[in-house]
């Protein structure tokens, strides 16, 4: 390993009006005004300890996720980012991305969220179908998506993530195509369209609710396919479609095997810290333990095993489109190509890899799970 892979910034914000039926992720509704001082104040100790185990490297991109950063307000977003600023070396062309919720938007924050440095939105609309909406446990309707999106563009962002859902309760092919028309429509420079599946300890897997069928999912895909390609997007990783320029730099470095801090309740990182470490790194989950907790105690740190390491390389690098370069495995794992060569090659017999670059067929990219779950 020649050189430490570039570094990101993860910052979670735990809060959310409403915790969504189908949601796995480290949210817990606002009971009251949210903590946002003392919160800010205790991501930054974290951030101290984290830059430390990093060696200070600059900062390529950050993202402020939940939960619902939106609920934040734009002084607090301010007072992070100008602490990030304050510890960490930003590159200067950082992309900085902060989630939106449709129904909990304030436009003047968006201005605030601006100034403050955020340069990229991403506006979880997932339907703009009402019913739709209402099966999903969203807070928000249709309307409010266009609102959000008209604020953000008021505000002055120019690169503005839409995500949405396919796979819905009751969905139809026509469905799904209005979706993407109203997302493209409206301006979206990037579209994050990803299938809805249930998740274990969530609502939907208590009380499941009736998914289209097989043939039904694969229809919706191919006709959402071809309406994104038809209106210049560009399919880039699993679920993920840009226009020319406009790939998430953030998300592109996961997938890319690069590593990243995690900051807040619940965030993960991945730290490589020299040709033999890679560590991941966890958050306590609990808002109120995180608050409470010494900076010391933070960061629970575990070793990846040298043996694992190839199966979570190809995890991430084959969900890009074009996968990578076979030189990037030596580059982020440290271990030689030689030791996913023979799987690689049975791979490529079954006409699911390709043979000049760690990457999937059109045919594998279909079967996916089946090709990364031979590298684990």
């Amino acid at each position: 390993m020649d050189a430490l892979p570039p570094l990101s910034l993860y910052l979670h914000f735990p809060w959310c009006v409403r915790k969504c039926p189908y949601c796995d992720f480290n949210s817990h509704p606002a009971r009251g005004p949210i903590p946002e001082t003392e919160y800010v104040a205790q991501m930054l100790s974290d951030l101290d300890r984290d830059l430390t185990a990093s060696g200070r490297r600059t900062i390529q991109t950050i993202f402020v996720g939940g939960g619902t950063p939106s609920l934040v307000s734009g002084r607090a977003i301010a007072m992070l980012l100008d602490g990030v600023r304050a510890r960490a070396a930003l590159a200067v062309d950082a992309e900085i991305t902060l989630e939106a919720n449709p129904g909990a938007v304030d436009e003047a924050n968006f201005v605030e969220y601006r100034r403050a440095g955020v340069n990229r939105l991403s506006i979880g609309a997932q339907s703009f179908d009402a019913r739709h909406l209402r099966a999903l446990g969203r807070i928000h309707e249709p309307r409010d998506i266009e609102r959000a999106f008209g604020a953000a563009v008021r505000a002055g962002f120019e690169r503005i993530n839409l995500d949405l859902m396919h796979g819905l309760p009751g969905q139809r092919i026509r469905d799904a195509r209005d979706d993407l028309l109203r997302a493209i429509d409206l301006g979206a420079s990037h579209v994050s369209w990803y299938q809805l599946t249930i998740e274990p300890r969530t609502e939907f897997a208590l009380h499941p609710p009736t998914l289209p069928d097989d043939d039904t999912l694969g229809d919706i895909e191919t006709a959402g396919f071809d309406v994104l390609e038809a209106a210049g997007f560009e399919r880039y990783e699993v679920s993920a479609f840009a226009r020319p320029g406009e790939r998430a730099r953030h998300n592109v470095n996961y997938w890319l095997f690069g590593d990243y801090l995690g900051i807040g309740a619940g965030a993960h990182g991945k730290l490589t810290l020299d040709a033999d470490r890679i560590v991941r790194t966890k958050k306590p989950l609990s808002p109120s333990r995180y608050l409470g907790s010494a900076a010391g105690e933070l960061c629970e740190q575990v070793q990846i095993a040298q043996e694992a390491l190839p199966g979570e390389f190809m995890l991430n690098a084959l969900r890009l489109v074009d996968g990578v370069e076979p030189a990037l495995f030596e580059a982020r794992t440290g271990r030689s190509l030689d030791v996913v060569e023979p799987i690689w090659r049975t791979q490529r017999e079954l006409g699911l890899m390709r043979a000049d670059r760690l990457a999937t067929t059109a045919i594998g990219l279909r079967y996916l799970d089946g090709v990364v779950a031979a590298f684990l």
